[in-house]
């Protein structure tokens, strides 16, 4: 058994999995490996995304540490940005190779 921040898992795979499985954390990781995005410009990337969902997965993935949420209050109006963390960055190689095979299974597999 693997625990991480109170949740156990039955293999290492199986942690990895909950932490970007579902239909939308890794497309929120792809869209920010290049960079901060604020809400609205991911919104922009993922047209079909609710916005509950959205922001339920952006709280999921800043509270397990693999994204930072940077709120700016200088001057209005409000503006939010979402990177990745040190951590989250450790992912890419993983989301990469996800998009490649995805890229992959639709050239080659997509009858």
């Amino acid at each position: 058994m693997y625990t991480f921040k109170g949740k156990e898992y039955p293999c290492c795979a199986s942690l990895t999995m909950g932490m970007i499985g579902g239909k939308w954390k890794t497309v929120i990781l792809f869209h920010l490996r290049n960079g901060k995005l604020r809400y609205n410009e991911l919104r922009k990337e993922m047209p079909t995304v609710t916005e509950r969902t959205l922001s339920l997965q952006l709280k999921t993935l800043e509270e397990d540490g693999i994204i930072k949420r940077t709120v700016y209050t200088s001057k209005p109006p409000l503006k939010v940005e979402y990177s990745l963390t040190d951590f989250g960055q450790t992912l890419m190689p993983v989301v990469t190779s996800i998009a490649e095979w995805g890229v992959y299974a639709v050239e080659n597999h997509a009858d």
